[in-house]
């Protein structure tokens, strides 16, 4: 984990990291990113995580079931990637996709690409928390993670995330 970034080596671009996920609140990171990305000349690379399907070997069940969620998933970095789009034109992300626990396909991604600089979440909004993410990564793992987190507050509108992010 403690391996120096390399974005700002000759060769290299910072990027932003940021989680697809069905959550109403991740269009307000998409967005934040998006836009510092614009403003930076930063690449902003948008992951979605798969839960691995249960012990379903039967028939190739748990193939099937993993096939059709990496297929939802491939959706939902397309409807992201058209956000970031609307927010920054010009703008293409990468686009990735992982099977595994979420807390630990993120640390791999960001041990593996070594310009990822930031990763961006966005907070819940209402009663239910700060979000899954934001709960578990920047609560449990804040104190040692190997990139800045920002964190987004999920309410906010188009126009105010636009003036901080540039």
């Amino acid at each position: 984990m403690g391996a120096t970034r390399r974005s700002f080596e000759a060769g290299h671009r910072p990027k932003f990291l940021v989680i697809v996920d069905d959550t109403p609140e991740c269009s307000r990171a998409i967005r934040f990113a998006a836009r510092r990305c614009a403003r930076t000349g930063a690449n902003l690379v948008m992951l979605a995580i798969v839960d691995p399907p249960d012990n379903f070997e039967w028939l190739g069940v748990g193939e099937a079931l993993r096939a059709e969620a990496e297929e939802e998933a491939a959706g939902r970095l397309e409807e992201a990637a058209s956000l970031a789009t609307a927010a920054s034109p010009g703008l293409e992300p990468e686009r990735l996709i992982r099977v595994g626990e979420k807390d630990e396909s993120i640390l791999h991604l960001i041990e593996e690409d070594q310009d990822i600089s930031f990763l961006v979440l966005a907070s819940g909004v209402g009663s239910s928390g700060p979000g899954p993410l934001v709960s578990s990564i920047a609560g449990r793992m804040s104190g040692t993670f190997p990139v800045p987190i920002v964190i987004v507050p999920g309410d906010l509108a188009d126009e105010a995330i636009d003036a901080l992010a540039g």
